[in-house]
């Protein structure tokens, strides 16, 4: 079994240098896939860039997803879609999504979906704060960690 890889959807990721000094620490290897529209280059990391286009730079993580690979996103849509790809997925707050709560998640979405559809406004996200930086890199460490620990018992 290969070594698990970070991938992360890079467009308007707030956490993308936290994610990349804690693989960095643990030599695991990271793809920032976004579209040419938030086109990133950083130290560490390869970029994947797509063409602008919806959904195009989701399908192509979904793509380069191997089992066992690890993904930060806040789209609950592709974070299903690495679900059943045998990805571990976790947001930007540290929030693991799995099989538990992926069914919930998806029906929110679709009802502010519908609500946005029909006229009606949804809140958006509060002032991002710095407890959520540190849930979300004791996570993706505790992630890392297990990954890690897997490779090697493989």
């Amino acid at each position: 079994m290969s070594a698990a890889r970070l991938l992360i959807d890079a467009d308007a990721c707030p956490v993308v240098e936290i994610a990349l000094r804690a693989a960095r620490e643990r030599g695991v290897e990271v793809l920032l896939v976004c579209d040419d529209a938030h086109e990133m280059r950083r130290e560490g990391a390869r970029t994947v860039t797509v063409a602008r286009g919806a959904d195009s730079a989701d399908l192509r993580l979904v793509n380069l997803l191997r089992p066992g690979d690890l993904v930060v996103t806040q789209d609950y849509g592709l974070a299903a879609l690495c679900l059943a790809r045998a990805a571990r997925v976790l947001d930007q707050n540290g929030r693991v999504y799995d099989e538990s709560n992926i069914d919930a998640l998806l029906s929110m979405r679709h009802l502010a979906a519908r609500t946005r559809r029909a006229g009606g406004r949804v809140k958006g996200p509060p002032k991002r704060k710095p407890k959520q930086d540190e849930a979300f890199r004791h996570a993706l460490e505790a992630m890392l960690d297990q990954a890690g620990d897997s490779a090697v018992r493989s």
